[in-house]
């Protein structure tokens, strides 16, 4: 590819996206919560692991891709617009909330075995008790997030924006520093708002902290708005290496400024901390700009093609993902003198006596990525783009 010559697509936010896509998968499925490697799993609270950084990677990337779609309406509101941008919010939101959903009705079905011997009144109490349902997930901080900045995108002067970053990032600073915000229990202010209007059965299980809760949005919002105005940066230059060199520039400020102030505002995922925000942002553009490099100017696309096949199709991927491990775990077969699920019968009996505790959950997860990513190829190669 010629350094001049702009593409249809650009290929580097593919691959970036992928990664993110194909890191997700890998992270939420491990053959056993109690043997993952530390690099794959989570932060307890403060702090940073390279597993952290996959969701909020993925968030600066749909800053960048808002950006790329709103150009066809030339940025000006109109109601053809945010209807498209209203009704995708909707959808992505409905979609996570049906994967919850998926997920309690297979758990309830289970809960009622023995409870409920009419078959008919155990599926419809199985599909029916909402009363645990979780609202809140992945899917549905990416649907308020990507709403909140179309809609700003298409109202504001994009010069204003970055001071509303700003403003979100302090204000929410604030809110953190007056509110318990980084005490890992309920007296947290995130848990007590959470609480009081999601409530407490409606919420993920953490010391009573949702982490993709109502306030924590706020940080989330401005957190695609950075994607959002490092897409700007990135279509206005013409050149590819002065894309390369604008988002080198921003990331280097955004990591150094994060990890500066973590001194007096920890890095924290959970609270989506507005020094996690920066940190997570400065090391997406960082990385962005090296795929850009490696991509375009050196022109090594030979090994992002796996991830191609993730970066085009992320939202059916990840979904399918969901399912998938639903399915895994739910779905029984016969073991001995009893039943077994599918996930467990991978694990528990091919995989875990063949490879040991810790290579066998890293196993399992690495053939889950793998099924996902045959899905994905056949798309890619049939050029099927699956689009809300």
């Amino acid at each position: 590819m010629s350094n001049n010559t702009p593409s249809k697509r650009l290929l580097a936010l593919d691959v970036l996206r992928g990664i993110t896509i194909a890191g997700m998968i890998l992270v939420n499925n491990p053959g056993s919560w109690s043997y993952v490697y530390t690099p794959l799993g989570h932060a307890s609270w403060n702090g940073l692991t390279p597993t952290d950084l996959i969701f909020p990677f993925f968030m600066f990337i749909m800053g960048i891709s808002t950006y790329i779609s709103l150009r066809k309406y030339n940025f000006e509101f109109s109601y053809a617009a945010a209807w498209k941008i209203i009704k995708r919010t909707i959808v992505i939101f409905v979609i996570g909330l049906g994967l919850a959903w998926l997920s309690l009705a297979c758990r309830n079905w289970f809960s009622l075995a023995d409870a409920e011997p009419s078959l008919g009144a155990r599926l419809w109490k199985s599909v029916s008790g909402l009363e645990n349902l979780r609202i809140l997930g992945v899917l549905q901080r990416l649907a308020l997030s990507y709403g909140a900045t179309a809609i700003i995108a298409l109202t504001m002067k994009h010069n204003k924006i970055i001071y509303l970053i700003v403003t979100l990032l302090v204000g929410y600073a604030v809110i953190l520093f007056f509110g318990n915000g980084f005490e890992y229990n309920e007296t947290n202010i995130l848990s007590i708002v959470d609480r009081a209007i999601l409530g407490a059965s409606h919420m993920y299980r953490d010391n009573g902290i949702e982490p993709e809760g109502l306030l924590s949005t706020i940080p989330s919002i401005a957190h695609v708005l950075i994607g959002f105005c490092c897409g700007k940066l990135l279509l206005d230059a013409k050149d590819v290496k002065d894309k390369m060199l604008h988002l080198f520039l921003i990331g280097t400020a955004l990591t150094f400024a994060g990890f500066l102030l973590s001194y007096g505002c920890p890095l924290n995922k959970k609270v989506w901390s507005p020094t996690f925000v920066l940190v997570t942002c400065g090391l997406a553009s960082s990385f962005l700009a090296l795929l850009i490099w490696i991509i375009d100017v050196k022109g090594y696309t030979k090994w992002s093609r796996f991830f191609e096949s993730f970066g085009v199709n992320p939202l059916f991927i990840y979904v399918l993902a969901g399912v998938l491990s639903v399915a895994l775990g739910y779905i029984q077969i016969p073991s001995g003198e009893g039943t077994i699920s599918l996930h467990g019968y991978l694990y528990s009996i091919i995989l875990q006596p063949l490879l040991g505790n810790y290579p066998a959950s890293l196993a399992f997860a690495l053939l889950f990525v793998s099924f996902c990513w045959v899905v994905g190829v056949i798309l890619y190669k049939k050029k099927i783009d699956i689009k809300i």
